[in-house]
């Protein structure tokens, strides 16, 4: 048993899935004889962007929060191949469900953990049972000049990125990591979720008492492939299933906020069950506050109070 915010829980356990670039690694949170709630993160984030919220859901169901390619203790991709996420998460999830010879599945996702199980709830839609978005509603949208005017630094941001190596990584001291998460993530994290995130977010270096980052260097180059309007659109046209989507105010900004609104306006004509919700926090309201979020959430579960 281990303690998390005061409350008791069974201790998660550590898996590993192979895939063919090596493994994604994940952590599953209670019993193993009940299919779990697949979950995933943010980008660069890992999986323990959960790690305070699920011990306040429930410990009588299960939850897979996974590590996405690239991150966390998850295998980075072949030198070589570029990380176009959305779709990348598209297919890791298709890969997990024939893994463990799932028929339907349960997804509960953070930013672009929500937005792949969009595209999943879509591509899938008599094979998902519920989605939980957490602060987005569908993959960020750019219009198609922007996407032509991203494409060359994309490309040379994303070759220089390709020569780093594990020997020629930054090291840190441990505060000053945190110190650098903290400033990246612009207010949108609190220095203890921070420290949460580096649980799986660095690792030693070959320096004593230094560390680097886990993730993959080259996940800060991801703009290709990214997804118009019209797009996303016909995607939340596919949707059916049971469907959450709990909002952060302020929460994240997006290059063009109507759109989030025509994506749920799209979603609730069609989904099992919609519900919709604002909680006032930051982008990770869910790793900063989970007391705002869980209810939310068990409540859409039918998990008693």
């Amino acid at each position: 048993m281990s303690s998390v915010d005061g409350k008791v829980d069974i201790d998660a356990e550590e898996v590993k899935i192979p895939v063919p670039w090596g493994h994604v690694s994940g952590k599953w949170w209670g019993p193993k004889n009940i299919q779990p709630i697949v979950t995933l993160h943010g980008r660069q984030d890992n999986a323990g962007s959960f790690d305070r919220l699920i011990p306040m859901i429930s410990n009588e169901i299960s939850f897979l929060c996974l590590d996405l390619p690239g991150h966390g203790y998850s295998s980075h991709l072949h030198k070589g191949q570029y990380y176009f996420v959305y779709y990348d998460g598209l297919m890791l999830l298709r890969r997990v469900a024939r893994h463990f010879q799932w028929s339907k599945i349960k997804l509960l996702g953070h930013s672009l953990g929500g937005a792949i199980g969009f595209l999943y709830a879509a591509s899938y839609p008599d094979e998902v049972d519920l989605l939980i978005s957490l602060d987005i509603a569908s993959p960020t949208v750019k219009t198609i000049s922007k996407c032509v005017t991203l494409t060359k630094d994309n490309v040379d941001k994303y070759l220089k990125y390709e020569q780093h190596t594990n020997d020629s990584a930054p090291v840190y001291d441990y505060a000053e990591m945190v110190d650098i998460v903290m400033d990246a993530y612009g207010g949108s994290i609190t220095r203890e979720s921070a420290q949460v995130l580096m649980r799986r977010g660095t690792q030693p270096a070959a320096i004593p008492g230094k560390h680097v980052f886990s993730r993959d260097p080259r996940l800060k180059v991801s703009l290709l492939g990214m997804l118009s309007m019209d797009l996303t659109s016909e995607y939340a046209r596919q949707i059916k299933c049971r469907y959450l989507n709990i909002r952060a105010m302020p929460g994240l900004k997006f290059d063009h906020p109507e759109h989030y609104q025509e994506i749920l306006d799209i979603i609730k004509n069609n989904s099992e069950k919609f519900e919709y919700h604002e909680v006032q926090g930051s982008h990770h309201v869910h790793l900063n506050e989970p007391e705002k979020v869980a209810p939310i959430i068990k409540n859409f579960l039918g998990i008693a109070a």
